[in-house]
């Protein structure tokens, strides 16, 4: 991906990449907005020149009254996604730092896909319910269900693409996802402020293409916590539950573990190792990292048997 900023766009190193590669679709983000506000598609550099002469950038009476500019970022738009029933989606990890230095990691193993509410096709990229899956925007279609809603949960993910693919390609999928996990918070690792008392919880959003390899979308600072359905609420107050456990204000575990409740330790200054089995049938992973994304989550029972060895 590539920086613009609305004033100097035509400056900017992403028009050098914009002419390399002609006939490609962009994405268009800005980075201080969220659940899909102001995003949009584009495919010709003119309709960004455009966009700029729009209301948000004209100066109404004084010179003080020009609204602040606006940082984007520009992406690749990945046009070739794997698609459900002809429906775009992408999927909403979450991952736990509680340390930066050294960098230690937990990775929640629920989470949930997102669908779109619109049949996937590039013939009209100014539809917002065929190409944006936030929740924010698809509950305003039209023939938008409530009670069914638009999520897909990780482990039906996982059962649909292992019934669809089989355990290798999925497993490889998901390290791939891993690999994403790590390597970007290593590439800001001697960036961020590293403090003891505090942690991080982010939302993680990935991309599939039709060839199964992943591609990370954004990361959420701040994920959003409000619940769409029964559903939802389970996932999100398990998670919240999960992440004050892990975070012991009370002093109860060893600091040994791997797994608590629903996240199971990914890296501690090193990748962890998984000490589980895998499951009869499946191919040994190329590397046995301890993640169990959209795996079975027997939480309840992992933190009873935790909470029992610790008195």
């Amino acid at each position: 991906s590539c920086w613009f900023e609305a004033v100097v766009s035509t400056q900017s190193t992403g028009v050098e990449e914009f002419k390399r590669s002609p006939n490609s679709t962009w994405i268009m983000k800005p980075i201080a907005k969220s659940q899909g506000k102001g995003i949009f598609l584009f495919k010709k550099l003119k309709d960004i020149m455009e966009w700029k002469k729009e209301d948000s950038w004209k100066i109404d009476g004084t010179k003080d009254d020009r609204e602040p500019v606006e940082n984007y970022v520009v992406q690749r738009y990945i046009d070739n996604p794997y698609l459900i029933g002809g429906r775009k989606f992408d999927i909403r990890c979450y991952v736990l730092v509680t340390s930066y230095i050294p960098l230690k990691v937990w990775l929640y193993r629920s989470g949930f896909g997102r669908m779109s509410n619109t049949r996937y096709s590039l013939d009209s990229i100014e539809d917002t319910y065929v190409h944006l899956t936030n929740v924010a925007i698809q509950k305003t279609a039209p023939d938008y269900d409530p009670e069914k809603g638009c999520k897909w949960s990780l482990i039906q993910l996982r059962m649909y693409l292992l019934a669809k693919h089989g355990p290798e390609a999925v497993e490889t999928l998901f390290r791939g996802m891993d690999d994403i996990f790590i390597k970007s918070l290593q590439s800001t690792q001697k960036i961020m402020i590293n403090d003891k008392h505090c942690f991080e919880l982010y939302g993680y959003d990935i991309l599939i293409d039709e060839s199964l390899k992943p591609w990370l979308l954004e990361i959420n600072a701040s994920p959003s916590l409000t619940a769409s359905n029964q559903q939802d609420y389970d996932l999100k107050f398990k998670l919240l539950h999960d992440v004050l456990t892990i975070i012991d204000m009370e002093g109860k575990l060893t600091g040994k573990e791997k797994r608590v409740g629903g996240f199971d330790l990914m890296w501690n200054d090193g990748p962890v190792h998984c000490e589980e089995l895998s499951m009869e049938g499946a191919p040994n992973p190329p590397y046995t990292t301890n993640t169990m994304l959209g795996c079975f989550n027997n939480r309840e029972d992992n933190l009873k048997k935790m909470m029992r060895s610790h008195g």
